[in-house]
């Protein structure tokens, strides 16, 4: 059975272009083969979740 990944974390490789919200709530668009930066209120690694 396959999983889909739910969260990504930052420094990985966005596999899918969309809109990606981190954990403090910020919205960035990302596209494929971007790297998830790090955390835009914080300044630190996060995990970052694709928005609906």
């Amino acid at each position: 059975m396959s999983q889909t990944k739910t969260s990504f974390y930052t420094g990985e490789q966005v596999d899918q272009a969309g809109e990606y919200i981190c954990e403090a709530g910020r919205r960035t668009a990302l596209k494929e083969g971007d790297k998830f930066p790090y955390c835009p209120v914080t300044g630190l690694d996060t995990n970052w979740y694709l928005a609906n």
